[in-house]
């Protein structure tokens, strides 16, 4: 399951350049397609993985915790505001409003090269490859963002981790089922269901 994913740091640059060519020429995304302004868009999806989905956020609770709080800190500092998130023991997921998305994905980059430092220095493992780059994708339409936020919040449940949303500490499904109301997150649910949201995410690399 993962040869397919992780092949492409084994190909030359000439076969990068023809697979890139081949991806652009059938609308398929790019390996690691560029990032741009917001031209007009305020909402994203913001998401990260660990190199070859490794579990290196989840090496431990507290690494969790204080990824997590970082992270959010983050958000609060160079988002309008943080409308969903999920961090995973190997990757991680937020819906923002970002005025300046260039500039967030420029300081989440930031914060991976601190962490992978960090965790490469408590681990013994200098040189050590963490993250791939973020991705943004911004939200088309209201199916599109409701979607997003019944994605983030199941993703715990999808992987296995929990049965239930609540049970995940590291997301907004707490807060957002207090917020919404029980019946009101059932009905968004509902009528917008993920469906097979996601599937293709590796395509880009994140």
């Amino acid at each position: 399951m993962s040869a397919p994913r992780y092949i492409w740091r084994q190909l030359t640059p000439k076969q990068r350049e023809e697979v890139l060519a081949w991806r652009k020429a059938n609308a398929r995304p790019w390996h690691a397609p560029p990032h741009r302004p917001n031209y007009g868009h305020l909402h994203f999806l913001v998401s990260a993985a660990c190199y070859e989905h490794a579990h290196h956020i989840g090496f431990s609770l507290q690494r969790m915790d204080g990824f997590s709080t970082t992270l959010l800190e983050l958000f609060q500092q160079h988002a309008a505001q943080t409308v969903a998130w999920c961090v995973l023991p190997n990757h991680y997921h937020a819906l923002v409003e970002a005025p300046n998305i260039l500039k967030l994905l420029h300081e989440l980059g930031r914060l991976h090269g601190r962490t992978s430092y960090a965790w490469n220095g408590e681990e013994n493992t200098r040189g050590r490859q963490v993250f791939h780059r973020a991705a943004e994708r911004f939200m088309r339409s209201e199916r599109h963002f409701f979607a997003t936020v019944n994605y983030f919040h199941n993703n715990p449940v999808h992987h296995g981790y929990v049965r239930l949303w609540t049970e995940w500490p590291w997301s907004s499904a707490a807060e957002y089922l207090a917020q919404m109301g029980r019946a009101e997150a059932e009905r968004v649910w509902k009528e917008y269901p993920i469906r097979d949201y996601g599937k293709k995410w590796d395509d880009v690399g994140i």
